[in-house]
């Protein structure tokens, strides 16, 4: 029991951290410390979804489940989890991309404009 709890802790934080990486640039537009949290986190993302890379949180919960007597999953966390709920079955490579570069250019336009923002400060 406590096996299939942890994994669900696990979901959890797997989909904050999806979150954080996605828009956690907007956090530092408030609070610039968060750059150093965000930076790594919104990069290994990007790597992630556009060189089909495996998450250990991936890996990490299938253990958990297997352990709690349940069933792990084979492809990675966002397939399992969110693209069931964002987009219809059939998911292309071609996605998967797009879904990285999305992360890449908002991240790339919220990182902008704190550099605007920062060289405005010193003038």
């Amino acid at each position: 029991m406590w096996y299939r709890i942890l994994a669900d802790v696990l979901v959890l934080l797997h989909i904050g951290f999806v979150v954080f990486a996605v828009a956690g640039g907007l956090l530092a537009l408030r609070w610039q410390w968060v750059i150093w949290w965000h930076l790594p986190a919104a990069c290994w993302a990007v790597f992630v979804q556009t060189s089909r890379g495996f998450c250990p949180l991936t890996s990490w919960e299938n253990r958990l489940r297997m352990l709690g007597g349940q069933a792990g999953y084979p492809a990675g966390f966002v397939d399992h989890y969110l693209l069931p709920i964002l987009y219809p079955p059939g998911l292309t490579r071609e996605l998967e991309v797009l879904l990285g570069i999305v992360v890449l250019v908002v991240n790339i336009g919220v990182y902008g404009r704190l550099l605007q923002r920062h060289w405005s400060a010193r003038l």
